[in-house]
This record gives structure tokens, sequence and C-alpha cells, in this order.
């Protein structure tokens, strides 16, 4: 069963609680029409459900989620797949701050650029390890504290800078891949570049078929540039700073 909701001028809690009605009443698949700047679209959905959102919703989108597949047709504003269990994001569009904050599973695509500290917090449990993919560019702060994960930045336009300063900021796992050249400069002490090996490429190449499938973008224009992977130094970056007894 498919359901289309009308989301123009609603409350976010009303519109919620209108979603959360449909796939208890079996809906697989609900489509929010007309969303402007509402919060927690998506919040705690559980199991295998696909929510299709045509518009720009407010922070906190897919927080909690653990299973759906939620489809964003615009761009994403901030906190996007907060605390994310399990699942996949796909925005048709850019996406703001602190995406990913705390994510401890599934996926998230966004095919344009991100803000401030993406990854944030980002962490692996047990076999559940994260990704989030960058069509373009980066802001300030990717990675902070990163523990766990992988993010993938892809630079598609090759315009300026791909990532912006502090990047992997006291990084402690995980590891990031950037495709381009990042100088010296953008990156953390607590971070360093490595080579690339076999898995790494395997990874990457299964990651590009997917976000081309995703946006429609020609595979071929992922293959010209170089990735450089960036993994933390040690495991625990602040440990100097403790006081010990």
């Amino acid at each position: 069963m498919e359901v289309l909701i009308k989301a123009n001028g609603r409350h976010y809690r009303e519109l919620n609680a209108e979603v959360r009605s449909a796939l208890a009443r079996g809906a697989s698949k609900v489509t929010l029409d007309g969303v402007n700047g509402q919060y927690y679209i998506g919040a705690g959905l559980q199991g295998a459900r696909r929510l299709i959102i045509n518009g720009t919703p407010g922070n906190d989108i897919g927080c909690y989620l653990d299973g759906p597949e939620l489809v964003i047709h615009g761009n994403a504003q901030d906190v996007l797949g907060n605390t994310m269990n399990s699942g996949r994001i796909i925005v048709h569009g850019s996406a703001g701050d602190v995406l990913g904050y705390g994510m401890r599973g599934g996926e998230i695509f966004v095919r344009d650029n991100v803000g401030y500290r993406v990854g944030i917090h980002m962490k692996e449990y047990r076999d559940q390890c994260p990704v989030i993919v960058i069509g373009n560019s980066a802001g300030a702060f990717l990675g902070e504290y990163m523990a766990g994960g992988r993010i993938i930045v892809l630079g598609l336009r090759g315009e300026g800078r791909i990532v912006g300063s502090h990047c992997g900021s006291g990084m402690h796992g995980g590891c990031i891949y950037v495709r381009g050249r990042v100088e010296e400069k953008q990156l953390s002490p607590d971070v360093l570049s490595v080579p690339l090996d076999e898995s790494d490429i395997k990874l990457l190449d299964s990651y590009f078929k997917r976000f081309c499938e995703y946006f429609g973008v020609d595979r071929s224009a992922l293959l010209d540039l170089a990735f450089q992977k960036f993994v933390p130094r040690g495991n625990r970056p602040y440990a100097g700073l403790y006081t010990g007894l």
C-alpha cells in the first residue's frame, strides 16, 4: 500500500503522527508533498519502509532511523540522520551541519554539499559500519571525534576546497576518503594520510556505482582523480591531557 500526504502548512507533530498512522495501517511507501521546514520526519522509524519527502524538511530528519529508506527531493537542513542505527537516507540536493551525528549504522548519500561537523562522533558497533557519501564538498571539522565508520567525499564539481579546515579533529577511529588534493594545513594533527589498499578500492567502487545509480551521474566522471585516505594517528588523541591519580 502506498500513501500520499500533503504537508503544506502543517505542524510537524501532526504531520509525523499521520506518517506513523499510515505505516501502522500497513503502508510500505509514504510520500510527503510540500514539505517546508517540518522537524523530525522519519524519527525512530523501523522496518523495511520507504518514505519520500518532496521539499525542504527541517532539522533532525531520520534521527534514530532503524531500517527504512528516506529519499529527500530537495535540500536537507541540520542534524540529518542523528544517531541513526540502520537504513538509508538519500538527499537529492545539499545538507546542513552536523549530518550523521553519533551515527552507528546505515548509509547517507548527499548529491551535492554538506556543512560543518559532518560525521561527528560516528562509531562502529559490532558488524555495523556507518557510511556517509558526499557528492561535492564538506565544511570544516569533517569527521570530528570520529570513532568508526567511513566518510567518502567525491568533489565532483572540482571547485575550491573539497573539505574545510580541521579535517579529522580528535579522530580516533574509522577513515575518511577524499577524491582530489587536501592541503596539509587543512588536516588536524590527529590524522595522517595512508595509501589505499585493495579493500579500499573495492569499497569505493561499490559506493561509486550506487551513487551514480541514485543521482544519474556518469560513473566515468569519478575516475579522473586519485583518492587520499585519512586515518587517526592513534586511538587516544587526548590521553596526554588527562590528570592522573
